[in-house]
């Protein structure tokens, strides 16, 4: 996490985007939807262009911003993504048909604790991208690590939570500090995980990259 002049002058070298995803941008601006900073998104299609997956998990679609932006730079990626608030699942809908992604990008309506059965009938992934409840994201990791490739990698945004990992003084709201409090215990516990190479990238709000360890 660097000072907002450096965000600044990073952000203003990133190439344009096509307009609709300047629209998207400014649609989760105007109605408060989550979507990753322009660094933080910049960064994961590096990751995405490094891998070259040919099949990605998202857990936590929103209005289908991320999903779409991998597809654009791996188009021959297939993309599963979860999402389950109806309404933003519908505005995903629309945005993915109306670039006419909708034979590479597949839409899951549900809670993604409960949706592995049909999760698991597209493993395995090269790539999940986890970017969801952050107060869950341990069990997001425990339901689909098992369905990563061998040499596939895990990305998981916000766990920096915007410093407040780090300093949560200035917080005063009991949930948000609880929230923190379960952020931190993912952390530790993947950077402390048997079975993977874990780092943090600090970045946007902070991104885990997670890869299984060689067992050979």
């Amino acid at each position: 996490m660097v000072s907002n002049e450096v965000n600044q002058y990073i952000e203003n070298l990133i190439q344009a985007r096509t307009q609709h995803v300047l629209q998207m941008e400014q649609y989760a601006k105007e109605n408060d939807v989550p979507i990753m900073e322009l660094i933080g998104m910049e960064t994961l299609l590096t990751y995405v262009r490094l891998k070259n997956p040919k099949r990605i998990l998202e857990v936590g679609t929103a209005i289908g911003y991320s999903a779409i932006r991998m597809s654009l730079v791996c188009s021959s990626a297939e993309i599963i993504t979860i999402e389950r608030d109806e309404d933003r699942f519908n505005i995903a809908k629309q945005n993915v048909a109306a670039l006419d992604l909708q034979d590479k990008i597949h839409l899951l309506l549900g809670d993604a604790n409960e949706l592995q059965s049909q999760v698991e009938h597209y493993a395995p992934y090269d790539f999940i991208f986890i970017d969801a409840a952050k107060g869950q994201y341990q069990n997001f990791f425990d339901h689909y690590s098992s369905m990563l490739s061998s040499d596939g990698i895990i990305v998981t945004d916000n766990i920096l939570f915007r410093g407040f990992v780090a300093d949560e003084s200035g917080l005063e709201s009991r949930r948000l500090r609880s929230l923190v409090k379960k952020i931190r215990s993912f952390n530790s516990y993947l950077m402390q995980h048997p079975d993977f190479h874990s780092t943090i990238v600090p970045v946007g709000d902070g991104m885990m990259v997670s890869m299984r360890k060689n067992t050979k």
